[in-house]
């Protein structure tokens, strides 16, 4: 629990967009997969395997705003003796957020894909597992996301 206790809450705050909900969902999670470890087989990392059944739980939690969700950027990207401004940190939170409004504006397919590989560090093979799809697809929707974000951010610098 403590090697991916974040990852299944981000996952879930993720899914959920609700931090009551994304608790919940934790501790259910690892709940399962106490009662339910002689069942994974390896097939997959048990990150994956986690990460699968945070998914389906908060599928199975039904809310209506369940695709509307909002990720929180550390644009604090920089190195750790660099002192920036408060200027800089506005620009850089501002510059952050709209990225986040651009990927949540993605087709919902593509936007999970872009979540699982940006925060969570999922391989190919890792997101394929766990969304039940081939690599390829997982491949396809990245590549797609990936120029949809691109594409948006020229165009907004060219403003």
């Amino acid at each position: 629990m403590e090697e991916y206790g974040s990852d299944v809450w981000n996952y879930a705050f993720f899914l959920t967009r609700s931090r009551e909900q994304a608790n919940d969902i934790s501790q259910e999670v690892f709940l399962k997969a106490y009662r339910n470890i002689g069942k994974f087989r390896g097939d997959s990392s048990l990150k994956t395997w986690l990460l699968t059944i945070t998914r389906n739980t908060a599928f199975s939690y039904g809310k209506s705003n369940f695709w509307r969700r909002f990720i929180t950027l550390d644009t604090k990207q920089h190195l750790p003796n660099e002192v920036r401004s408060a200027e800089q940190e506005a620009l850089g939170n501002a510059y952050a957020n709209r990225i986040w409004e651009i990927i949540m504006a993605l087709p919902k397919k593509n936007r999970e894909v872009l979540a699982l590989d940006i925060q969570h560090g999922l391989s190919i093979a890792e997101m394929a597992k766990l969304l039940g799809v081939a690599e390829g697809t997982v491949k396809s929707r990245l590549a797609r996301a990936r120029d949809k974000v691109r594409i948006a951010i020229k165009e907004e610098e060219q403003e």
